[in-house]
């Protein structure tokens, strides 16, 4: 068993793999209305892997089924950057009514 199927189902297995705890890192997020022991950085590095990932399938014309998972993929950890982005601003407004 080779050839471009073969590759296509490991990539999608990866991705899937990969992807399966952003949904639950979202909802955890936006639950804990707080940023603290997660990384925005960590979470933009991993989304500029994605948008790269991305890339690749166009710049070399192989565009598959394959590209929708990247693109989901980006989506999910687009949200998670947002929800991170709005638990540090959350912390810091706690922060200034505190002190």
């Amino acid at each position: 068993m080779s050839g471009p199927f073969v590759m296509q189902f490991f990539e999608v297995a990866m991705l899937l793999l990969f992807g399966a705890s952003w949904p639950v890192a979202v909802v955890r997020a936006y639950r804990a209305k707080t940023a603290k022991g997660a990384s925005l950085t960590s979470a933009v590095l991993i989304l500029l892997g994605y948008a790269m990932g991305i890339v690749n399938k166009i710049v070399n014309d192989s565009i598959t089924y394959v590209l929708g998972f990247y693109i989901l993929n980006f989506t999910i950890v687009a949200v998670y950057c947002l929800m991170l982005w709005r638990n540090i601003r959350l912390d810091k407004a706690r922060e200034s009514m505190n002190a």
